[in-house]
C-alpha cells in the first residue's frame, strides 16, 4: 500500500487519478483550491484520507499547501496533475502579478516539489502540446510577448517536462517522470476530445505505485504506460538549468541540492 498526494483532484483526471488509487487499496490525500472545493472532493472519492487546500495561482497559497502536505508526514508518490488549459484569452494576471497559466501549470509544480519532503516518486502532468512549448524560456512572465493562449499552454507544458527530468537528474534516488494522458474529454479537454477518457488517469497512477519493473524507471515521458518521444530541449541540462533558475527567481524558492 502506498501513500499518494495528487494536486487538483477535486475534478478531472486528478479525481479520477484518485479513485482508481483508492479502489486499488492505496491511501490518498486530494487537493482543491479551497475549503468547500475540498469537501466535494472527499464525497466524490470516497476512501479517500484527507483533503488540503490552497489555491496554486498564489505563491503564498502554494508555499502553504506545501506546509500543510508537509504536517501529514511523508508520501511515497506525489502526482502533479494540477493545471490549467489553452483557452485562456487574455494574460489574466494573478495577485502575484504573474500569467495564471505560468503560476499554475509551471511554477506551482516547481514550489511544492521544492518544498514538500521528497517523496520515493514524482509524476507530472505534460501535454502533448509540449512539442509546440519555447525551449528558449524567453520572456516567461509574457511582459513583452503578445499574448497567445495556446503558445502559453505549451509552454507550461514544455516547463513540467523539463522539470521533471531535472528533478530525475539531479535527485537520483528519486523516480521522476512525466506523462500525456492524451487529449480527453475532460472540462479542460472538451466534449470533443478523440482520447480514451478512462485512460486518462492510469499511467499517473501506475507510475506513483506499481511494482511493474516498466514503471521503476526514472526521467521518462509516457503515453499510455508506454515510452514516448519527447521535446529534445527537455533533456538540455543547460535548458533544465535555465528553468530552475527562472523559477527560483520569480518564486522566491531554491529547489534542494
Amino acid at each position: 500500500m502506498s501513500r499518494v498526494f495528487i494536486t487538483g483532484s477535486a475534478d478531472g483526471l486528478g479525481q479520477m487519478a484518485a479513485r482508481l488509487l483508492v479502489a486499488g487499496g492505496h491511501r490518498v490525500v486530494l487537493h482543491a483550491r479551497h475549503a468547500a472545493r475540498a469537501r466535494e472532493a472527499m464525497i466524490a472519492v470516497p476512501g479517500a484520507e484527507e483533503a488540503v487546500t490552497g489555491d496554486l495561482s498564489s505563491i503564498a497559497e502554494t508555499t502553504a499547501l506545501a506546509d500543510q502536505v508537509n504536517a501529514l508526514g511523508t508520501f511515497d508518490a506525489i502526482i502533479h496533475n494540477a493545471g490549467i488549459g489553452y483557452r485562456e484569452r487574455a494574460r489574466d494576471a494573478t495577485t502575484d502579478g504573474l500569467p495564471r497559466v505560468l503560476a499554475v501549470n509551471t511554477l506551482a509544480p516547481y514550489i511544492l516539489t521544492a518544498l514538500i519532503h521528497k517523496p520515493k516518486r514524482l509524476v507530472y502532468l505534460s501535454s502533448g502540446m509540449h512539442r509546440s512549448g519555447d525551449p528558449t524560456l524567453r520572456d516567461l512572465e509574457w511582459k513583452a510577448r503578445a499574448w497567445d493562449g495556446s503558445q502559453a499552454y505549451a509552454d507550461s507544458k514544455l516547463h513540467d517536462l523539463i522539470l521533471a527530468f531535472a528533478v530525475a537528474r539531479l535527485w537520483p534516488t528519486i523516480l521522476s517522470n512525466a506523462v500525456e494522458p492524451g487529449w480527453v474529454p475532460t472540462k479542460m479537454g472538451g466534449s470533443s476530445a478523440p482520447d480514451d477518457l478512462a485512460k486518462g488517469p492510469e499511467t499517473q497512477a501506475w507510475l506513483a505505485v506499481s511494482d511493474d519493473p516498466a514503471a521503476l524507471v526514472t526521467g521518462q515521458y509516457f503515453y499510455h504506460r508506454k515510452p514516448r518521444e519527447s521535446h529534445p530541449a527537455a533533456r538540455d541540462t543547460q535548458v533544465q538549468d535555465k528553468l530552475l533558475a527562472a523559477c527560483a527567481r520569480i518564486a522566491g524558492v531554491e529547489l534542494p541540492a
